[in-house]
């Protein structure tokens, strides 16, 4: 894939991002085909169903027992098989929970930026190093 077209994705991705409501932390995910159209996109929130109000999600010890991430919600979203797709996370790395659901659902490819929060980086450390166990290619991709 083209430059051009991770950027669009990434740029997708961080689009989607901002349909959360966490007041905190905003994630963007896009699951690409390889013939580059959209099999599904989530972001970080509470499951359908559950209310979200504002001092739900203001209470973290709470809202992390809660939020399903971004990309998790793509991956249950999607509708098919994710075998050989590409998955674009804005603005972080996976975490270690997400990275176990990307390898189950045959993901190969996570594009995703430079950087992370200090507070996860031992999380992402495990999760960088689950993708490379299980072969999964990890490219960053410029800031959009």
């Amino acid at each position: 894939m083209n430059d051009k077209w991770k950027r669009r994705f990434i740029e997708l991705a961080k689009h989607i991002s901002a349909w959360s409501k966490d007041p905190s932390t905003q994630v963007g995910a896009v699951i690409v085909r390889p013939d580059k159209t959209i099999a599904s996109v989530g972001f970080n929130g509470f499951p359908r169903g559950v209310d979200d109000r504002p001092e739900k999600l203001a209470d973290r010890p709470l809202k992390y027992q809660m939020i399903v991430h971004a990309e998790i919600n793509a991956i249950l979203s999607s509708r098919e098989s994710l075998a050989g797709c590409s998955i674009f996370v804005y603005p972080f790395h996976p975490c270690s929970q997400c990275a176990a659901a990307i390898i189950q659902s045959g993901i190969t490819r996570v594009y995703t930026l430079e950087g992370a929060p200090e507070w996860w980086s031992s999380n992402f450390t495990v999760a960088h190093g689950m993708f490379q166990e299980a072969g999964i290619t990890i490219e960053k991709v410029a800031q959009p």
